[in-house]
């Protein structure tokens, strides 16, 4: 890690108890049906077990008599048995991209992965929910499973300030492996800039479709998103910090509004290609306050209530 002193180096620096307390008022949402209930939103677990009334069907012989609305027997004498929705044990994964694109970047990418990862791991255990933590890059994938309840915040802090980064992300390996490592079906949230040469379909193809409810959420840097703020001008030598491939490059105006266009047309088609597969994907910039994202835009898009 750099000597940057704006990089988080303990837990309190990933999350604060400001924010910390305007979290305890959250919960992560599922859009899907999983374990076979009924559709609708997952109930909180502090609220213990669901009894909320959801739907009607006809009495079937064996049914509990318990659950017959005998109002509705008493009006059309016919016997109608009431369906009530049930708590929902969630699994929320949440997947780092530590390859080394992502440690780049003002403010830093991974820093803010990290606090990202802390924030959204956080609602999840004071909810009571399964959260299992991933980082992947350079052909390994580093995991954190198992925790639930606030008394493991300092343990998913810890494990987060020890990822390290470096490397080509081979993202589709990654998605694979944690596809197959899921704790049961849940929410599967990705935190990369999803910047690859090779690009992102074949990876988000992976999860999709396996009992996740996949969020890909697009990190960028302000510099990425607007390199014209920066001071990249005239003739450069640039260095792929993944490949460490150099490359020789005359930066103009022109090739800074090209850049610009290529990145609109990329993230459009990932964000199509999400679409069609049922999975949200957001762009977000580093740049962004964290409670500004998590408490207000997040819910917005409908990951978090």
């Amino acid at each position: 890690m750099s000597n940057d002193p704006t990089r988080p180096r303990k837990v309190d620096d990933l999350i604060d108890s400001r924010l910390m307390a305007r979290l305890d008022t959250l919960d992560v949402v599922s859009r899907k049906i999983f374990l076979g209930k009924i559709q609708g939103e997952r109930r909180s677990r502090r609220r213990g077990q669901s009894v909320e009334f959801a739907d009607y069907r006809p009495y079937s012989h064996g049914d509990d008599l318990r659950f017959v609305d005998w109002n509705i027997y008493g009006r059309l004498d016919r016997l109608f048995l009431k369906l009530f929705l049930e708590e929902e044990d969630l699994s929320i994964a949440i997947a780092i991209d530590t390859s080394g694109s992502m440690d780049t970047g003002t403010p830093n990418k991974l820093d803010f992965a990290r606090r990202l990862a802390m924030a959204l791991g956080y609602i999840g255990l004071v909810n009571q929910s399964r959260v299992a933590l991933f980082g992947f890059g350079a052909n390994r994938t580093e995991r954190l499973i198992g925790l639930r309840g606030r008394r493991r915040t300092r343990e998913m802090g810890e494990w987060l300030l020890g990822l390290e980064s470096g490397g080509d992300a081979d993202f589709t390996s990654s998605m694979r492996s944690i596809s197959l490592a899921g704790q049961g079906r849940g929410i599967l949230i990705v935190l990369s800039d999803l910047l690859l040469a090779e690009g992102a379909e074949a990876g988000l193809r992976a999860v999709a479709g396996r009992g996740f409810d996949v969020f890909a959420i697009q990190l960028l840097s302000p510099e990425e998103v607007d390199p014209a703020s920066g001071s990249l001008s005239g003739d450069l030598r640039l260095t792929d910090v993944e490949r460490d491939a150099p490359i020789e490059v005359s930066i103009t105006s022109r090739t800074l509004d090209e850049y610009k266009t290529r990145l609109n047309e990329y993230t459009a088609k990932l964000r199509d290609f999400c679409v069609q597969r049922g999975i949200t994907h957001m762009v977000v910039r580093t740049d962004v306050p964290m409670d500004e994202l998590v408490i207000d835009y997040l819910r917005r898009r409908g990951l978090l209530r």
